[in-house]
């Protein structure tokens, strides 16, 4: 716990949190919410705003023509869609920035991020899981890396430089070089930011789901859907960097290792389904 409070403490600005996700994953689960409710929560935010009506509008999902207010957004397109339109918009502002001590550039992440998010959703959809949860806790998985990606630029021992076929696991080289783990320090941000109890152990423990307790089957569903994202990879050099599959994962699940592929094909018909909800590269 020192070294990720180090690392916590000596970052010059934590991303700011995004406690509309919180919040509305909370009345999301209350049964007589109303569409008010959840435009209320939003509409304070004059940028966020903006973007989910312009996210919206842009999306080619057969809404009867254009949306001019959150309310029609809401009654269009329903209360879980706006909530993960919401997540990813807000997500994009954390996430988007270049990690140079990564050797990720600019939307690169997030992209990933967002494939990891869906693919987590396909899985918790097929299993009975709470959606929107894997998905929140899918698109933070990486948040960590935002804290530690400043700490390795400029460094001679880049996490990225010792990288290779016959190296480091990207878990190892971040030991290595900083002594803690991205998932690690991503728990930790969400501590911070005060989020629930299931959301930072599915983000702390998405490397290792069976530590993550009562929650490892949050933490099952974003350690596959990341290993669903790698395998639906921007570039060559993501190859690197991807996961090792653990087995528990699929053993928490009760999914077997041949069904992994269908979930690959399931996830990408999913982000082209989402067209300009995503906004991700096909």
């Amino acid at each position: 716990m020192q070294a990720l409070d180090h690392y916590i403490n000596e970052i010059k600005t934590l991303p700011p949190a995004p406690r509309v996700l919180s919040q509305l994953l909370v009345l999301l689960n209350e049964e007589e919410a109303h569409a008010s409710q959840i435009v209320e929560l939003i509409m304070y935010d004059p940028a966020l705003t903006a973007k989910v009506l312009q996210r919206c509008n842009n999306a080619a999902t057969g809404l009867g023509g254009e949306v001019s207010s959150l309310g029609e957004a809401v009654t269009q397109v329903g209360f879980n869609a706006i909530y993960r339109l919401v997540a990813m918009v807000t997500g994009e502002t954390l996430l988007g920035s270049e990690q140079k001590g990564y050797g990720i550039a600019a939307g690169e992440m997030w992209e990933h991020s967002v494939r990891t998010a869906v693919a987590a959703k396909v899985l918790a959809a097929k299993l009975g899981g709470e959606e929107n949860v894997a998905f929140t806790a899918a698109l933070l998985h990486d948040i960590g890396k935002m804290v530690l990606g400043s700490f390795l630029e400029g460094s001679d021992q880049t996490v990225f430089r010792r990288k290779g076929p016959s190296g480091e696991s990207l878990l190892e080289a971040e030991k290595s070089v900083l002594g803690v783990e991205h998932a690690e320090i991503g728990g930790r941000v969400l501590e911070e930011w005060n989020f629930p109890e299931n959301l930072i152990y599915g983000v702390r423990h998405h490397h290792n789901p069976g530590g993550a307790s009562r929650h490892e089957q949050l933490a099952a569903y974003v350690h596959l859907g990341d290993i669903i994202a790698h395998c639906l990879g921007l570039a060559e050099k993501f190859e690197t960097f991807a996961p090792r599959t653990r087995p528990e994962a699929l053993q928490i699940l009760e999914i077997s290792p041949e069904e992994m592929d269908p979930l690959v094909q399931e996830t990408e018909d999913a982000l082209q389904q989402a067209g300009g909800l995503v906004r991700t590269t096909p």
